[in-house]
């Protein structure tokens, strides 16, 4: 005979997840202003580094748009800069993931991403 715990615990997990998804797709529909999201891992000091120090040039290149570092779990050996529309819509403008080795080939230049970021939204 099975156990019984087992399938409460698949079920609750289900549902848990399933509440997870609601509610980070709640959360952007609220939004009126375009956002620009750096997802970097954190498995590595560089990584955090380099988000900051784009972060930065990107604040004071557009202050009026929130940058958000890692709205949620990171996955591994990423590094993108994505612009999220208000209408739902989002632009790359930069991805690290497929670039390397050397390691440095995944992290732009701030300028580069500033540069980018102009053109979506002018």
């Amino acid at each position: 005979m099975a156990p019984r715990g087992r399938k409460r615990k698949a079920e609750a997990a289900m549902v848990a997840a399933a509440e997870k998804q609601e509610k980070l797709a709640n959360s952007g529909e609220g939004m009126e202003e375009a956002t620009v999201v750096i997802e970097h891992c954190t498995s590595c000091r560089v990584y955090g580094r380099n988000a900051a120090a784009l972060s930065q040039a990107l604040r004071l290149e557009a202050p009026e748009l929130p940058v958000k570092v890692n709205p949620t779990k990171p996955r591994r050996g990423s590094f993108e800069v994505t612009l999220l529309r208000p209408d739902g819509s989002s632009a790359e403008l930069w991805t690290g993931i497929k670039k390397g080795p050397p390691r440095k080939l995944k992290f732009p230049e701030p300028q580069e991403v500033v540069e980018e970021l102009k053109k979506y939204l002018s």
